[in-house]
């Protein structure tokens, strides 16, 4: 059987919708209930993104990705350091999420995402 490197793009973009999906409503419980999500759903969207990353990571020492996707997989690997240390440094400590924090890994995850959604679209 013989994957595409495109459709290997569409699983990870499934992928990744479905975590951001998730991190929409923990954005929502942060930023409008002044409440840290639950542990649980910080975990499958950890999971879910690590599997999308991971998958992106192979398809990029395997095969190689177009320009576009090896930048959008450059941001995606920081936008997940900014969700570790959200999950690490404060989540698990109970502590509040720094909410700058949470919009800057919002927001590298977007462009990284949107950047992946062009680059499967464009090859």
């Amino acid at each position: 059987m013989n994957i595409s490197i495109q459709n290997m793009l569409l699983i990870c973009i499934t992928l990744f919708a479905i975590a951001a999906a998730g991190g929409l409503v923990m954005a929502g419980m942060r930023a409008l209930a002044k409440r840290n999500p639950p542990a649980w759903l910080a975990l499958l969207h950890g999971l879910l993104a690590g599997a999308g990353l991971t998958l992106l990571l192979l398809v990029y020492f395997v095969s190689g990705l177009p320009v576009l996707a090896a930048w959008a997989l450059l941001l995606l690997i920081i936008a997940a350091g900014g969700g570790v240390v959200m999950n690490l440094g404060y989540q698990w400590q109970q502590k509040p999420l720094p909410l700058p924090l949470m919009y800057g890994h919002t927001l590298i995850a977007v462009v990284g995402f949107a950047l992946l959604v062009c680059a499967a679209i464009g090859t």
